[in-house]
């Protein structure tokens, strides 16, 4: 090519003796350098076959006609002569062609049958090698990704057959398509468990068990064995695995998980009430020392303060214990039809708060009492957050078939550490609390079959939301 391009200069410069000897090398140089691109491409195979076809069918053609003296004749020969020929190159040039697609064929098959293992040999026609390298290419990835889904695969299920949570999965026809480890040392003791009806597995086992699987639903329940209770809870879910419907039933037991829960519920509860029974039973034992001392040397006012403290003291230690006690015995709600305007303004009465927008038109459905409670305990809260009463909002409206009460303040609102343990039993910041106030209320919300949440304000403040459902009055 160098040679070209100087040898082209050196024309256009001054024509000196022997240009056209370069002139014709540069041309064959660039012919040559044509052909051979041609050669590895199936358009440049297919103009050198239609070139040399040509080329053959006009020389017979002259020759023919040269002989036969009539034109017609003579194309009618070549063209009979040609044909063959035609057919033959026709076949080899499709052959490499034919059979590159054909493995391609054969591929895509092993492919549709999750066997890519099969590549095809690269091909020597530009066209084809590009098709044989995206085609092995897309191989080696689909290889690469299974395995790395095999391995992910591998991992999950010996974290399921590890996990001692009882798993089991069934199909459309309630049969078992899996479980793990802890599903069959429960059922069957440690026997396999595929393909076995899970209704007929049900029936041999204990009652609870199959009133829970029963009600489809996430469930809490008991069962004796030998003398000792044993707690269990079972959550399942439904959900489309290719296409078809499927069940996952999950079964945890919890007896030792709320043995050990108990035990500290309770060693909280004693020291909360050994606190407070030391800060009222310490200052009267003190008191009545000195009444002691005063009787000797009678002084009335003393007297009236020691009494007055020993009764306010006695007073704060039966407020206490009475919480307690009406925590304990949190009766059952009485839903009855309620009427909301009505409702409301008696609220507003014992506990001030703005009302925002109407009150909702139809009826609500629940235990009066217990609600006016919850409500008044969640103002007296945000008052006592420094909410200034003004900024104390409460909106009703209807919501998922029930009803939803949002109670507003602008008060110091809550770290998130105290979000997460507010509405926890005995959880309190306050230093003379008990922490039963918060408590109580998602205990009554929870009985209505509703739920509490709290959550802090953009702008500072708390928000404490209450849904509770449409219940049928008693």
């Amino acid at each position: 090519m160098s040679s070209c391009k100087k040898t082209g200069t050196l024309f256009r410069a001054s024509f000196r003796p022997g240009p056209e000897r370069r002139l014709l090398r540069c041309i064959t140089e660039r012919a040559s350098g044509i052909l051979q691109a041609m050669r590895h491409s199936l358009e440049g195979k297919l103009v050198l076959l239609s070139a040399g076809l040509i080329a053959l069918s006009l020389a017979l053609f002259a020759g023919l006609l040269a002989w036969l003296k009539a034109p017609l004749s003579a194309a009618l020969a070549a063209m009979l002569c040609v044909m063959p020929i035609v057919a033959y190159a026709a076949r080899r040039f499709m052959r490499p062609v034919t059979r590159t697609l054909q493995a391609v064929s054969d591929g895509i098959v092993s492919m549709k049958d999750r066997d890519f293992s099969v590549s095809i040999r690269p091909a020597s026609q530009n066209e084809l090698k590009a098709l044989v390298e995206s085609y092995n290419g897309l191989g080696e990835q689909l290889r690469t990704e299974r395995q790395g889904l095999y391995q992910r695969e591998l991992l999950l299920d010996t974290v399921i057959q590890a996990t001692p949570l009882a798993m089991v999965l069934t199909n459309s026809s309630g049969r078992i398509v899996h479980s793990n480890l802890a599903a069959r040392q429960t059922f069957l003791g440690g026997r396999k468990l595929e393909g076995l009806s899970f209704a007929e597995l049900l029936s041999e086992a204990p009652d609870p068990l199959r009133q829970a699987v029963a009600t489809g639903t996430d469930s809490l329940f008991t069962i004796e064995t030998e003398g000792e209770s044993e707690i269990y809870h079972l959550s399942q879910r439904g959900f489309l695995l290719n296409s078809q419907s499927h069940r996952l039933y999950l079964l945890k037991q919890l007896t030792r998980e709320l043995s050990h829960q108990e035990v500290e519920t309770w060693k909280k509860v004693i020291r909360v009430i050994a606190h407070e029974l030391n800060n009222s039973l310490a200052p009267i034992s003190s008191l009545a020392h000195s009444g002691r001392q005063t009787v000797e040397r009678p002084e009335p006012a003393q007297l009236e303060r020691i009494f007055r403290t020993i009764e306010e003291r006695a007073r704060h230690l039966h407020s206490f214990i009475d919480g307690y006690a009406r925590f304990a015995k949190l009766p059952r709600p009485q839903p009855e039809a309620v009427d909301w305007s009505a409702f409301l303004k008696s609220l507003q009465e014992t506990a001030p708060f703005r009302l925002i927008g109407e009150p909702v038109s139809r009826p609500g459905v629940f235990d009066p009492t217990q609600m006016e409670q919850v409500v008044i305990n969640l103002v007296k809260n945000a008052r006592e957050a420094g909410a200034p009463q003004d900024s104390i909002d409460l909106h009703v409206s209807e919501h998922a078939g029930g009803w939803r009460l949002q109670i507003l303040d602008r008060g110091h609102g809550m770290s998130e550490e105290v979000l997460r343990s507010a509405l926890l039993p005995f959880f309190s910041t306050k230093p003379s609390g008990a922490g039963l106030g918060l408590t109580v209320c998602r205990e009554v919300i929870e009985a209505h079959g509703g739920r509490i949440s709290l959550a802090n304000r953009e702008g500072g403040g708390l928000a404490a939301t209450l849904w509770i459902p449409a219940l049928q009055q008693d």
